[in-house]
């Protein structure tokens, strides 16, 4: 099943443009799928705060290994994941995907930050060496067992180093065999733009946390994939604001729970554990 979707998340993305949400869990994966998407991202991001943490490098291999086969086995989508810096050296990097790739993911990224990292839109972030970020991208390669995981090389350098050093990095990574380039902490239209035509020549990775307008996106380049924030952090925002609200009131907004609870049961298939359970209870 893993290598039908590496596979498939390939044809993708030779065909157009894939929006894959941030997700965090198994639900956050069912609901993108129900919604229409055609890949999720498991989000660090995302992965801490369900731990109640920041994005600050606490997160281990073992906590997100886990959660990308939980994310995999939840829906039939590709599934994108973030590996960090790979969590240590080169052997931790070759480890990382291993456990990644066993676990069901379709496709990683590996950052260039110094460890412990930092959410890509985080203030002061620090990058390692170009040569050393490029001979972890290496080892990610040849850690890889199947050639149809597509391996992601994440530069965090332009809010170090600016645009000259990015493309200094990206042309390093995909000359080792990167897949793909991910520039992160896109913050402007202009910044797209910069992305657009200063790494044309690559297949591209566009965040964006920024929410920036598509249609203007668009006229700068197609980035065959792209990723956004907003429905999680909508989400973590309404489930605030309701709480708030049962809190000081003891109601919430004016909803039909019974509905509510109807859709959910759908979106868990609830119905098949009963049937299940039905059609072995019945034989005798």
């Amino acid at each position: 099943m893993e290598g039908t979707k590496r596979k498939e998340l390939r044809r993708m993305l030779k065909t157009g443009s894939i929006y894959a949400p941030f997700v965090y869990d198994g639900i956050t994966a069912k609901l993108a799928e129900r919604a229409g998407c055609q890949a999720v991202y498991l989000t660090g991001f995302g992965t801490a705060a369900s731990y109640g943490m920041a994005d600050v490098g606490l997160i281990t291999l073992t906590e997100i290994a886990h959660r990308v086969r939980t994310v995999d086995r939840s829906c039939s989508l590709p599934v994108i994941a973030d590996a960090d810096t790979g969590y240590g050296n080169y052997t931790n990097v070759m480890r990382t995907v291993q456990e990644y790739e066993h676990a069901g993911v379709a496709a990683l990224h590996l950052e260039d930050q110094a460890w412990p990292k930092r959410c890509g839109y985080m203030a002061n972030k620090q990058v390692i060496d170009k040569t050393e970020a490029t001979n972890k991208i290496k080892a990610a390669l040849d850690a890889r067992v199947d050639a149809d995981l597509i391996i992601i090389a994440r530069t965090d350098a332009l809010a170090v180093s600016g645009w000259s050093e990015v493309e200094d990095r990206a042309a390093s990574y995909m000359e080792a065999g990167a897949d793909m380039v991910f520039v992160d902490g896109i913050k402007t239209l202009d910044d797209v733009e910069q992305y657009a035509k200063r790494l044309a020549k690559y297949p591209c990775v566009f965040n964006n946390v920024p929410n920036l307008p598509m249609a203007e996106c668009s006229r700068f380049g197609t980035f065959p994939l792209m990723l956004n924030s907003g429905a999680m952090c909508k989400a973590w925002i309404a489930y605030e604001e309701e709480a708030g609200r049962f809190a000081g009131t003891g109601n919430v907004s004016d909803m039909v729970m019974a509905e509510y609870f109807k859709h959910m049961l759908d979106v868990l298939n609830v119905q098949y554990y009963f049937d299940v359970d039905q059609k072995y209870s019945s034989e005798g």
